[in-house]
This record gives C-alpha cells, structure tokens and sequence, in this order.
C-alpha cells in the first residue's frame, strides 16, 4: 500500500532507490540539519539494511516520489509504540532541486493522515537540532506541531554543543490544524 499525498507518493523502499538514498545518505548537508550521528555508508551497507526492512515492524522507511521525478526523498515512522499509540516521525527531502516545492509539507500532511486515521496513533513526535530554523518553522507554522521542550546541549556539531527541540502532534491538535488549514 502507498501513501498518497497530492503530488508526492511514499512508499517501500526498493532495490531501484538505493543510489538515490547512498547519495542522500553521504550528503553532509543534510546529515549536518539532522539529529543523532551519521557515518559515511557504503552502497554495500545500504543494500544489507535494506533486506532487514521487512522484518522491522516497529520502524517503517519510506521514500517520497513525484511521478516526475521519482525518489525525492526519504520519511519514516520509527519506534512505534502500539500499546501508548505513538510514534517518532523523521523527513527529508534528498533532492536540492526538489526543496521548497511544497512536497516536504504534502509528506508530513499524508503521514500524519495515515498515522491518524489509519494506524490509529494518537501523537507524533519528532527533534530538531536548535540552528535548523528553517525546520523548525516549517513544522509549526506550517504543519500545526508544536515546541514541547528542549534539552540542552543535546547535539555536538562543528565544535559546539547545540540544543535539541522536542516537537509532537497530538490527533486532537492534527484534527484542529485540518480546520483551520
């Protein structure tokens, strides 16, 4: 089954996406505005993480596609939690070319759908490191997820601490932002 949006569509990972991904996956720009810590990976090592896929029923990965252009980017639901109905969201969008198109938001908006009214979760949550405002304020401002806390000194990026915003949705807040959208 695909997820689709308006003029993205997500769906498995294939075989066929996997140089898309091994280039999205060596782009320090992209690695630099994400959370956690990143190494230099191998086509070789993409292709072993990609055959552990289907066994991972807590973690689901995805690429978005326009017809167009086909992968442009990456999304997934991670740790979810069926028993406390919730989940950890994460999105990029790989392609330069393809940024600030709107595909970003129509991804985010066909997730949370699909979080909500098909898997039944109850809220999402997702960081972002504190100098990726450009994130930050496409979440809340355009995506109707709100800043509930912070830690301090959570990221150590280019030889200095920064702090990680804590960012979630919850289905009633999602159910209100589709009113007002």
């Amino acid at each position: 089954m695909n997820i689709h949006g308006d003029s993205i569509v997500i769906r498995a990972i294939e075989f066929e996406d996997l140089p898309a991904l091994h280039l999205w996956s060596n782009d320090p720009e992209i690695w630099y505005n994400l959370g956690g810590w990143h190494f230099p990976s191998s086509q070789e090592e993409l292709q072993q993480w990609l055959t552990t896929l289907p066994q991972d029923k807590l973690n689901q990965r995805w690429v978005v596609c326009t017809q167009e252009h086909g992968p442009i980017g990456y999304a997934n639901l991670v740790s979810l939690d069926w028993k406390n109905r919730s989940a950890f969201h994460g999105l990029y969008i790989g392609d330069p070319v393809m940024r600030g198109k709107g595909h970003a938001r129509d991804a985010v908006l066909s997730l949370m759908r699909y979080a909500f009214d098909e898997l039944g979760l109850r809220r999402l949550d997702t960081d972002i490191i504190e100098y990726n405002e450009r994130s930050l304020a496409f979440y809340t401002k355009k995506c109707g997820w709100r800043v509930e806390g912070e830690k301090a000194d959570a990221y150590y990026r280019k030889g200095r601490w920064w702090n990680k915003y804590l960012l979630g949705i919850t289905e009633a807040d999602y159910r209100e932002f589709l009113k007002n959208a």
